[in-house]
């Protein structure tokens, strides 16, 4: 296993994939890597919905990124995963008001991003998706009206293996000691 350093350096957003399939058992991985993601009050507000036969992802992405969310190349993906945010506990839910803060979503992004960091240490590319077409993605995947799609993850093996250099700030300008 490689180091955590390592695996958060490796893993960048994935736009170009080489079109094969992604075995059940990697995304299922991915999915367990989520499952296990910490949650306020463990109400684990989510629920993953992977697309894999390749009509229906076609379709999902035909209608998920069509004018103006335009994209084509999540098409060429293994597989897209949905991502069904729900609201949380009881519990989670009066911390909502109390903080103003919507606890779900921070939660929904800490499984997403444990997804995806298991996609890396597979070999997977990913992308973190919010610009989408939501109301013709549940009419696509039957889902309720009320139901909240928040994310989809196309996953895929990359095109290209070569890494991009990352750009970030340097880490000194990313914390302060006690002050």
């Amino acid at each position: 296993m490689e180091n955590f350093l390592e695996l958060a350096n490796k893993r960048e957003s994935c736009r170009k994939f080489d079109g094969r399939p992604v075995s059940r058992e990697d995304l299922l991985k991915c999915v367990e890597a989520a499952r296990l993601a910490p949650s306020a009050c463990n109400s684990q507000p989510w629920k993953f919905i992977i697309v894999d036969d390749p009509a229906l992802k076609t379709e999902l992405c035909r209608a998920a990124f069509s004018a103006p969310y335009t994209a084509s190349w999540p098409e060429k993906a293994g597989a897209i995963v949905v991502v069904i945010s729900e609201s949380g506990s009881f519990a989670s839910k009066i911390g909502n008001l109390v903080r103003d803060t919507r606890y779900y979503l921070i939660d929904v992004g800490i499984a997403v991003e444990h997804f995806i960091l298991q996609a890396a240490e597979l070999g997977l590319g990913t992308c973190w998706m919010g610009w989408f077409n939501e109301k013709r993605v549940k009419k696509v995947l039957g889902l309720p009206s009320a139901s909240r799609v928040d994310i989809i993850v196309p996953v895929g093996y990359p095109e290209n293996k070569e890494p991009r250099r990352k750009i970030r700030k340097g880490i000194e300008e990313t914390y302060k000691f006690n002050k």
